[in-house]
């Protein structure tokens, strides 16, 4: 008996702090879609600290309030955890997005023609306008591309830069005359400056064969200040935050240099400022010198979660390399162009970096396409696994639209991943009018993947050819149009809205093995949303507009609209005054 009673007070003791925890905070009066497979709808959830303590009923949840616990009601709306966008470019999105003036989401040229010209009034002499891609001529109702008439009479003596995809791009006379381009001027190594008859610049770049003249062209505009580019990073993470993202994985970038152009976030970092977890991988930038490259870097960081954070709890690390490797694996996708040919070189210089990358344990990525470039990415791959195990390794193809089912199961048996991204959703037209209609009904094979059980997340590639909103990547997935309505993929390759939300969230985390994140659940770290429309409710066109209402990181509140003004940050400012965001915001919901 003695034993009995001292066993029970010892299981009293034991799970008396369990019971005994309370809450910081509680959201009650929800629909919570925790994603758990025990668990996987509740009406309540209880954070503390920076990890979820529970969900349950209302009732449950209530029973966990003390004195200073924060309690904030949902107003019965749909509750997920945040999104996690797979690949995106957000540290060099960020110093840029205060000059940008966005065209994603805008359904009218018209409307578009009449942002350039307002904007033309505003921008100060020295500066730029600027549209770096996230749209096409097929959101709007015109169906068509601007001209260059239209350009320069909507933007008068303001230079002006117009990025279409990975393409093309629109210089207005102001812009020719400001980068001294003269029907002298030879077009770059790897890029087209079209002239007309009289041999003069018409103010159009093709990137031919890849996008070298885009992004150099861009690299050349002016920057903005170290105040201002702080103060861009920080409201562009914040408009992250609006569209209910808590995490992305920076695929870095052309012309995004480490470590000097990882000043501003690595500064947020130290201050505690930075609003999304954030791990990111080096991009090799000169062509020759990759290993190079790669070297110093192995030699001067470490890699994975926290390895480089030491300022809080936030995630920012390097998380390893690519997604360019070498340049003479730059697999393009500019569909206005057949498929690129890439040297033979590829093989000896890729290889090197890879067995670099696998012998130092960091992961990588790769740009790949074309199942063609694939193939070969993969035969390399197998070579260096055959010398150095890349078991205990984790890597991925990035984008692979048109893989094979040959090479999805060499990914599998090589323990590799894909990340997808909705690219598609922006060039499907494209891809039909060169490739045909039915290469592209399945252009991912994202149900094949998904059927081998291979790692898979999905991404944007945002902000310079996809739209950075990860709300277009789930209205594509599940409906398998474009944003111009057009039906791209196959009905059987679309998605359930639950699958999709899963690849956005948790899936994407486990395609870098990252645990504990994208659901929620006792333990898992508390990232969520509280979203302004139902995304399992409401009619398909409307998921590409879904915001949200509160975004939580980390059990801190990041951003509420004027319904939670009172427990959300108060909005920052934006600088320089005559910045594009200040007047339009980021993603647009307008005619």
């Amino acid at each position: 008996m003695l034993k009995k009673a001292f066993s029970i007070l010892v299981t009293v003791v034991l799970i008396a702090p369990v019971f005994g925890q309370r809450a910081d905070i509680i959201i009650r009066n929800a629909q919570v879609t925790t994603l758990s497979d025990e668990n996987p709808e509740a009406e309540a959830i209880a954070i503390s600290g920076n990890k979820i303590l529970r969900t349950g009923t209302n009732s449950e949840i209530l029973k966990l309030k003390d004195k200073n616990t924060k309690v904030i009601d949902a107003g019965n709306r749909r509750v997920i955890p945040g999104l996690f966008d797979s690949h995106s470019h957000v540290i060099r999105g960020g110093r840029f997005n205060n000059t940008e003036l966005r065209w994603d989401g805008v359904t009218s040229l018209k409307t578009a023609l009449q942002m350039l010209k307002e904007q033309a009034s505003r921008t100060p002499e020295g500066q730029w306008i600027r549209v770096v891609g996230g749209w096409n001529e097929y959101q709007f109702e015109e169906k068509r591309l601007p001209t260059l008439e239209e350009i320069n009479a909507a933007t008068g003596d303001v230079p002006t830069f117009i990025l279409y995809l990975y393409g093309k791009a629109w210089l207005n006379k102001a812009g020719i005359a400001k980068l001294n381009i003269t029907g002298d001027t030879p077009n770059p190594p790897e890029g087209l400056i079209e002239k007309d008859e009289q041999g003069n610049p018409t103010g159009f770049l093709v990137a031919e064969p890849n996008a070298f003249i885009l992004y150099s062209t861009l690299a050349k505009l002016p920057e903005l200040t170290p105040e201002q580019k702080v103060n861009s990073t920080l409201n562009y993470m914040t408009e992250l935050n609006r569209i209910g993202v808590t995490g992305v994985m920076d695929a870095g970038g052309g012309f995004q240099n480490f470590p000097d152009d990882y000043g501003i976030t690595d500064s947020l970092n130290k201050q505690g400022k930075i609003t999304i977890r954030l791990p990111y991988f080096l991009f090799a930038q000169k062509k020759g010198k990759e290993l190079e490259d790669f070297t110093k870097w192995v030699g001067m960081a470490d890699v994975g979660n926290h390895a480089n954070n030491k300022f809080n709890q936030i995630d920012y690390y390097i998380g390893g390399g690519g997604e360019n490797l070498v340049a003479d694996a730059a697999d393009f996708e500019n569909f206005l162009f057949p498929r690129p040919e890439l040297p033979m070189t590829l093989e000896t210089n890729l290889k090197a970096v890879i067995r670099l990358l696998a012998l130092k344990k960091w992961p990588f990525r790769i740009h790949a396409t074309y199942d063609e470039s694939i193939t070969r990415f993969l035969d390399i791959i197998e070579k260096v696994d055959a010398q150095v195990s890349l078991k205990d390794n984790m890597w991925f193809i990035d984008h692979a639209e048109t893989i094979s089912e040959e090479n999805l199961q060499r990914i599998k048996r090589l323990g590799g991943g894909v990340a997808i991204q909705h690219r598609m959703a922006y060039q499907g037209e494209l891809f039909i009018k060169r490739y045909g209609k039915k290469p592209a009904l399945a252009a991912p094979p994202i149900k094949r993947i998904l059927e081998l059980g291979n790692p898979v997340g999905l991404g944007t590639d945002g902000t310079r050819v996809a739209s950075y909103n990860p709300w277009v990547a789930l209205y594509w997935i599940t409906t398998g149009k474009t944003i111009g309505g057009n039906q791209v993929m196959a009905e059987e390759n679309i998605l359930d809205r639950t699958t999709a939300l899963r690849l956005a969230t948790h899936k994407g985390y486990e395609l870098i093995k990252d645990e504990k994140k994208g659901k929620l659940e006792k333990g898992y770290y508390a990232d969520l949303v509280i979203l302004d429309e139902d995304y399992f409710k409401i009619d398909a066109e409307k998921i590409k507009n879904i915001t949200s209402k509160l975004t939580i990181l980390d059990g801190k509140i990041v951003y509420g609209d004027s319904d939670y003004q009172e427990v959300a940050p108060k909005p920052l400012s934006v600088l320089p005054e005559w910045s594009p965001v200040k007047y339009y915001g980021g993603y647009q919901n307008q005619k």
